[in-house]
């Protein structure tokens, strides 16, 4: 049973950037905002994160490092921290997933899963 002490829960909204894709050279953009809220009683730091993107031919690439657009964010209980970010792909649709490494308060390390989420151009999928 999870720890309620240690709750981080992730929201993303993503958006296709147009002005920074090049179809013809199979370059898709994409733009990501990215909530991460502390929904447990310790205020926590964001250590480092780890994604899995898959684009649509199934070609998986991870990235790993240190916080979140040059930030490791501290998060109390109760509050959130929201940032954007961006991938590029050779195909119009993929997803994402992954974990943030978080740090609590008192010491405790714990990983906030980020659920898969599609990453699409408008019309793409039918």
């Amino acid at each position: 049973m999870p720890d309620s002490r240690y709750q981080i829960d992730v929201s993303v909204v993503t958006r296709f950037l147009a002005e920074q894709s090049q179809p013809d050279q199979h370059r898709y953009a994409f733009a990501y905002t990215v909530t991460v809220r502390n929904n447990g009683e310790v205020p926590a730091t964001l250590l480092s994160r780890h994604w899995v993107i898959t684009d649509g031919d199934g070609h998986v690439e991870e990235v790993r490092g240190a916080g979140v657009v040059g930030q490791q964010p501290r998060i109390e209980a109760g509050a959130s921290h929201t940032y954007s970010s961006g991938t590029v792909m050779t195909t119009k649709v993929g997803n994402m997933q992954g974990s943030y490494q978080m740090q609590a308060e008192d010491g405790k390390h714990f990983d906030a899963v980020i659920a898969p989420f599609r990453l699409a151009v408008p019309g793409a999928l039918h």
